[in-house]
Order: structure tokens, then C-alpha cells, then sequence
């Protein structure tokens, strides 16, 4: 008894009193690099892919908007886990914290049964109303059922490092998420093109990699959980669905969904608007998705590790800690973004040359990813200021910014100028235009939240 009450206590200590710059280094490194790790499974499976074909690549790219609908619920899952937890702890109240984890696993295992029937009976209709190229259909069948079939690791992986992060084990959630990664990382060329002992198993050994790499993670995350987190336990009538903590996880995770989900919508309908021009250009766009979806993975780490800091402070009613930790998480997404734009900008052809590019490939996507890029400051602040609206109470603020963001006004500018200009090259200029747009709305909303709870007095004051 006296082991758990010191372990609580020491928690306590880390995420009401820690100064907040070096709480929110400890907090969201870790989670940053795992994240930044983890971001490595898609763009290696694309980069490997690549040497089958372009048409191997432009299946997988096509795969990537039904591969977010399930990360999308993973993750919406997860955060409502991270910040539920997190504020049941904030407050002593270990056993609702444990049926909110309980609740979640619950959710996530209807959810896997779900989703292995899409992956038995969807994944080729999806592809043939996409494209009538046979090769395409057969590349995108086999890695979108097997991504789907074998999908425990993504959901529960995601269920239980947040876990972790929502009682302040960072560090060993970025080592779970790592294993994963790292794993998929190697074996990815070892499958797809049957080096040593391992089978060739082409484009579906790229899909094999990544779901194994996804159990090994889920599985490190659940060991970590029963041997290191004492304060968030787990017991058997916690495991089931309950309707109190459902509507906590999903007040907070459900934006997240709809993030991603949407995310994952307007990529398949963008893919459309692209066809009509090529389906190179459909595999241009989807290589800027990953590159993208790189580029903002150390973010959702940082978020990770911010919403348990933001959830837990307000609970205790410290608006000045709550005040700097969004001010230094903002700060940081900018100055992160700004220097991967300065970066990438340099290199767009040896970027495309990673995925094997062909001329006409290049011809296409250096003018693509130059105009794509600029939008990731614009991006970067929306996604930050959007999962500070989440763990503050204001979900239907983020919500309303997500469903602009990752739907109405990255789709609408597409189609938009696509019909305006029938020019592909100017086609690219919906994706920065959408972010800036967004990145607005968003600030004027978050000066809502600061005046609606109090916070503009302590931002004067901390100043």
C-alpha cells in the first residue's frame, strides 16, 4: 500500500510540479522519437514497394487512405484513453482510470472483428472502383486484406502505449512503439524481395512486415504495462463496455477520429480528382501523404505527451501550467515545422528518387512536393492547437476545425481549382492554401478557449 500511494505521489509530483519546459521535454521526447520511428512503417513499405513497379507503388498509395480509417480509430482510442486516464489519476481515482482503460480494450477488440471482415470481403471492390489496371487491383488486394485481416497490432498497440504515456511513462511508450518500427524497418526488403532465408513474397511481404512489426509493438506495450505501471491497473470486470466511460473516451478520441478518418476520405477522393490527370500523379500525391504524415508524426508524439500534462493540470486547477505547456508546444510544432520546411525544400528529386522515380514521375512531383511543403508550418500549429482544444474540453471546437481541415477545404480546393484551371500544376496549390486557411480559424477559436476558461489573464501574466 505505502509502494502504490509513493508511486501516485511521485506522478503527482512529476505533472503538477515539475517545471513545465523540462516536464514537457520528458514527456513528449520520448514520445516524439518513438512517433518519428513509427512514421518509418509507410514510407519504408512505399520505398521498398517501389522497386516492384510504379504500379506497385501507386497500389499502395491508393491503400493509404483505408490503412487511416483504421488508424484513425486506433488513435481516437488511444487519446481518449490518454487524456480519460489521466484525468481519473489527476484526481486519485484509480479504479475509474482502470475502467476507462478497460472499456477501451473492449471497444478496440469489436473493433478488430470489424475490420478483418472488411479485409475478407472489401479490399478488392475497393481497388476495382478505383482503376480498371489489373495490376494495381491484384498489388492493392493483397496488402490492403492482409493490413486489415491482421490488425490487432495497430489497435491495441496504439490502446496500450497510451496507456503508458497517461500515467507518465513516455520513455518506455516510445521504446514499445520503436520495437515495432524498427522491426518493420528491417524485415520489409528481407519479404518483399526474399533475401537470405525469407520467401519473396513481393508487395504482400511489404503488408506482413508492417503487421508483425505492429503485434511485436502491441506486445512489448502490454508487458511494459503489467511490470511497469502500477498506478493504471487493469482488472477483469473492467473489461467491458461501459457507457460512462465510453462517452469519455469518445468525447476526447472522437475528434481524433475524425481527424484521421476524414484524412483518410478526402485522400481517397483527391486520389480520384488526380486520375483523371494520370496515375502517376495519383502516386505523387501519395508518396506528399507520407512525407506529410513523416513530417507531422514528432507532433502527435509531443501531443501525446502534452494531453496527459494539459488534462491532469486542469483537473487541478493550475491554468498557469496549463498556459505554458500549450505556449511551449506551440512554439516548438512552429520552429520543428519551419526547419523541415527549409529542408525538404532543397531536396525534392533526391526525395523522389528514394521511390525509385521514373522522369515522368519527376516531371510531376518536384513541382508537387515544393508547393506541398510550404503548407507544414500552417499544419503543424493546426495540429497542435486542435489536440489542445481536445484535452481542454473543447471538442467540438476541434472537431469542427478536423472536419475542415481533413475534408471540406483540402477536398474543396482540389475540385476547385482542378475546374478552375484543368492545370496540374496548379492543382498543388489546394494543399498549402487549405492549411493556411485552417491554421487561422483554429487561432481565432483558441483565443475562445483561452477567454471561456480563464487562461488570457494567466498568458498576460506569464506573459
Amino acid at each position: 500500500m505505502r509502494r502504490t500511494l509513493d508511486v501516485e505521489e511521485s506522478r503527482q509530483n512529476k505533472l503538477g510540479t515539475w517545471p513545465v519546459g523540462k516536464l514537457l521535454l520528458s514527456m513528449t521526447l520520448p514520445m516524439m522519437i518513438s512517433f518519428f520511428i513509427q512514421a518509418m512503417y509507410n514510407v519504408v513499405d512505399s520505398i521498398f514497394v517501389a522497386r516492384i513497379s510504379e504500379n506497385a507503388l501507386t497500389a499502395v498509395s491508393l491503400a493509404f487512405p483505408m490503412q487511416m480509417l483504421m488508424h484513425a480509430a486506433a488513435v481516437g482510442i488511444g487519446v481518449g484513453v490518454n487524456a480519460g486516464a489521466a484525468g481519473a489519476l489527476g484526481v486519485g481515482d484509480q479504479k475509474k482510470a482502470g475502467r476507462v482503460a478497460g472499456t477501451a480494450i473492449a471497444l478496440d477488440f469489436c473493433l478488430m472483428l470489424l475490420f478483418m471482415f472488411l479485409g475478407f470481403t472489401a479490399a478488392r471492390p475497393i481497388y476495382a472502383a478505383q482503376t480498371e489496371i489489373p495490376e494495381i487491383v491484384d498489388y492493392g488486394a493483397s496488402y490492403l486484406s492482409i493490413i486489415w485481416i491482421v490488425c490487432a497490432g495497430e489497435l491495441f498497440g496504439q490502446l496500450f502505449e497510451k496507456m503508458l504515456v497517461s500515467a507518465g511513462n513516455a520513455f518506455l511508450a516510445m521504446a514499445a512503439m520503436a520495437s515495432g518500427a524498427v522491426f518493420n524497418i528491417v524485415f520489409d526488403p528481407l519479404l518483399i524481395f526474399g533475401l537470405g532465408p525469407f520467401p519473396e513474397l513481393g508487395i504482400a511481404g511489404a503488408a506482413l512486415a508492417t503487421v508483425l512489426g505492429q503485434i511485436l509493438g502491441a506486445a512489448v506495450s502490454l508487458f511494459l504495462n503489467v511490470r511497469k505501471n502500477p498506478q493504471l491497473r487493469v482488472t477483469v470486470p473492467d473489461l467491458r463496455l461501459r457507457r460512462e466511460e465510453l462517452k469519455i473516451i469518445l468525447s476526447v478520441g472522437f475528434p481524433s477520429m475524425v481527424t484521421i478518418g476524414f484524412a483518410g476520405f478526402s485522400n481517397f477522393l483527391v486520389n480520384q480528382v488526380l486520375l483523371t490527370y494520370s496515375t502517376t500523379a495519383a502516386a505523387v500525391y501519395g508518396i506528399w501523404a507520407k512525407l506529410q504524415n513523416f513530417c507531422y508524426m514528432p507532433l502527435y508524439g509531443m501531443n501525446n505527451g502534452m494531453v496527459p500534462i494539459l488534462s491532469y493540470n486542469l483537473a487541478a486547477g493550475r491554468k498557469d501550467r496549463v498556459h505554458r505547456t500549450f505556449r511551449l508546444a506551440l512554439s516548438a510544432a512552429l520552429c520543428l515545422e519551419c526547419a523541415l520546411l527549409l529542408i525538404l525544400e532543397q531536396i525534392p528529386r533526391p526525395l523522389l528518387y528514394l521511390f525509385d522515380a521514373s522522369d515522368s514521375m519527376l516531371s510531376i512531383g518536384i513541382r508537387a512536393l515544393c508547393v506541398c511543403i510550404l503548407s507544414l508550418p500552417f499544419g503543424g500549429s493546426t495540429v497542435v492547437m486542435t489536440s489542445s482544444m481536445q484535452s481542454l474540453h473543447h471538442e467540438r471546437n476541434a472537431l469542427f476545425v478536423n472536419v475542415l481541415r481533413q475534408f471540406v477545404l483540402i477536398y474543396g480546393a482540389f475540385r476547385i481549382l482542378s475546374e478552375a484551371t484543368q492545370e496540374l500544376e496548379m492543382v498543388w496549390f489546394a494543399v498549402p492554401a487549405s492549411e493556411a486557411v485552417c491554421c487561422i480559424i483554429a487561432a481565432w477559436l483558441m483565443r475562445k478557449l483561452y477567454r471561456d476558461l480563464g487562461l488570457r489573464k494567466e498568458g498576460r501574466r506569464n506573459g
